[in-house]
């Protein structure tokens, strides 16, 4: 099977169909060229996809990556990185392997198929310029015989006409001669051009076609097979990294393997216990007692003779129980008197008094009402510094539930820890660097390393003192060290005073917002723990304001708690209305404020202050 003595006659159409071929290969070319452009749009769109979703570094987001769920996912970017990292070699390969090989093949392809088609049509044209010889010397040789024929014709005339001169005959003889030489030389003459061309056909049909149309032919097959060749490489070159692309995917399924929820589950704990414990049961209260009651087991604040309180509001737990409650509107529940206010003395009629005495149906509230309208009122948190427009955490992070505190300063003596290492591993090396200088003068001057060196031991000492303090407040919270014994003296001595004290601790006493840890103490200074709490809790916060003034009618004897002695015709400033029950609250000075009966005063409110609604 060969081309020159099959298609010896297709010179035009084997023309066409190498050219076809080379656009084929060079479709090839442009097919792999957009497949490594579309590999390395999608491994660059991957990397994009998995940078999108790292977590930011020192944000939110980087806390909530220790959990196995969420490691398992980082793990799974990454690995989706590398995964993207093989398309890039992918196109790689591509790129060098195939078509640059195939660009450079296509060169050498188009400069050999011009070479061969070149001879081709370079024989053609030598058969062409022997068949016009060929054609030439035929028409000669025809028209030699006719001529021949015509001048022997007009001999044999001339010859038989008697009238004619032996002269005319004898020159027409001669002509006819002449002419059948002429035929006799273009005959010879056509014969031989004829046996040229014979000889030349068959060359160029039997030899030199054939081996040009063989060398096509040749050139042909090998496009054929480089186009094989370059579909396999093509193939080899995705096989090559599947083992690796599998290892990737082998690493997400061992990520989504290690996933624990327990331990995620552990981890929520740890991150946000508080260390409280819940409140217990709620003391049922008897209303089939009198209405007028006295302070009793079932009030929140004894008198100070009377024994330790049974009202205990958490059960065991010696935290708050309502962490978003308003230290205002807490400290009026806790210590406003829970009796009715005893009526004005008789010497004045009551239609005397711009307040008079609150009919008996005007009682204090029942406890649970108090309750309910405080835990159903729209909270407020003051108590989450951390949280405010601004705001700065404290540096002892105070503002956290014991447990998160405690992981938190943990968290700092650790970084702190860290940082003396650094500083004391600089403070090695400039001393060694220093041992050199002395050592070997002439690489530098020793003394020029001392400011240096006593900065770093300066940092050195300003981080263990700053570790040293973390480190008391860590005690503080785990329990090591008594620092509370002076607290709880403290707040034992709250209910001891007429007026609600205003405390201010330092940061190794302040109690959290959130409720920082109560130890252990006994069930006589539960309430007032209680109360302390909540007044360190809201320590930054300004008292309430004044919203109009009253006159004192009557001497009053503040002997309950939560109540104020006041002298007839004082003068004092009116912080809360009456709410029904009876009392107002006022103020004197900044540091003494209680409740007085709301018919021994009379009251006139600012109509401009918050709150105020009437005048009275």
């Amino acid at each position: 099977m060969s081309w020159g003595t099959e298609l010896w006659d297709q010179f035009d159409n084997l023309e066409k169909h190498t050219q076809w071929g080379i656009d084929t290969l060079e479709k090839c070319i442009k097919f792999v060229k957009e497949r490594t452009e579309i590999e390395l749009s999608y491994a660059k769109q991957l990397r994009n996809l998995s940078k999108k979703y790292q977590p930011k570094k020192n944000s939110k987001e980087e806390e909530e990556y220790k959990y196995t769920s969420c490691k398992a996912f980082i793990s799974t970017l990454n690995e989706m990185n590398d995964y993207a990292g093989q398309h890039e070699v992918i196109s790689e390969n591509m790129a060098s392997q195939i078509i640059v090989d195939l660009a450079r093949y296509v060169q050498e392809l188009k400069q050999e198929r011009k070479s061969n088609f070149h001879d081709g049509r370079k024989a053609q044209q030598h058969i062409e310029t022997c068949w016009k010889q060929l054609e030439s010397s035929k028409r000669r040789f025809e028209r030699d015989c006719k001529e021949a024929d015509r001048a022997q014709q007009y001999f044999e005339k001339m010859d038989a006409d008697i009238n004619v001169t032996k002269a005319d005959v004898e020159k027409a003889r001669q002509q006819a001669q002449i002419r059948h030489q002429m035929a006799e030389d273009s005959k010879a003459d056509y014969s031989s051009i004829l046996q040229k061309f014979n000889h030349e056909q068959h060359e160029y049909y039997h030899t030199h076609i054939p081996n040009i149309f063989q060398k096509i032919q040749e050139m042909e097959e090998r496009r054929i097979v480089r186009i094989g060749e370059s579909m396999k490489t093509y193939a080899e070159v995705d096989r090559q990294v599947i083992p690796i692309i599998g290892k990737c995917l082998d690493g997400i399924v061992k990520a989504a393997e290690s996933i624990d929820q327990k331990n995620d589950s552990q981890l929520v704990i740890e991150a946000y216990k508080s260390g409280f414990e819940p409140p217990g049961d709620i003391e049922f209260e008897d209303y089939t007692q009198p209405m007028k009651r006295t302070v009793s087991d079932n009030s929140l604040s004894n008198s100070r003779g009377e024994g330790k309180p049974d009202l205990k509001f958490g059960g065991k737990s010696k935290g708050k129980l309502w962490p978003f409650i308003k230290k205002n509107k807490l400290m009026s529940l806790l210590t406003s008197p829970h009796q009715p206010p005893p009526p004005p003395p008789a010497s004045a009629s009551p239609s005397a008094v711009p307040n008079g005495p609150q009919s008996p149906k005007q009682q204090k509230e029942p406890l649970s009402h108090r309750f309910n309208e405080f835990m159903t009122s729209k909270p407020k948190i003051h108590c989450f510094r951390s949280l405010k427009r601004g705001g700065a955490t404290p540096e002892d992070f105070s503002n956290l539930p014991p447990e998160q505190r405690r992981k938190k300063l943990q968290q700092k003596v650790d970084e702190l820890n860290k940082e003396i290492q650094k500083e004391m591993d600089q403070r090695d090396a400039i001393t060694k660097m220093k041992d050199v200088y002395l050592k070997n003068p002439q690489m530098g001057d020793p003394a020029s390393l001392d400011h240096k060196l006593a900065e770093v031991s300066q940092n050195i000492e300003k981080l263990r003192l700053e570790t040293q303090k973390f480190e008391a407040w860590l005690a503080e919270v785990e329990g090591r060290l008594p620092a509370r014994s002076e607290q709880a003296r403290r707040q034992s001595g709250l209910y001891d005073s007429q007026n609600p004290p205003t405390v201010n601790n330092c940061a190794q006493d302040r109690e959290s917002p959130d409720g920082s840890y109560t130890e252990e103490q006994s069930q006589e200074s539960e309430v007032k723990v209680l109360a302390t709490d909540f007044d360190d809790e809201f320590d930054d916060e300004e008292p309430l304001p004044a919203i109009g003034t009253c006159k004192a009618l009557y001497t009053f004897e503040g002997q309950n708690e939560g109540t104020i002695s006041v002298a007839e015709g004082e003068t004092l400033y009116v912080i809360e209305e009456d709410k029904g029950d009876g009392w107002t609250r006022i103020r004197r000075n900044e540091d003494e404020e209680g409740y007085v009966p709301t018919s021994y005063v009379e009251v006139c409110l600012d109509k401009n202050a918050k709150g105020a609604k009437t005048y009275i």
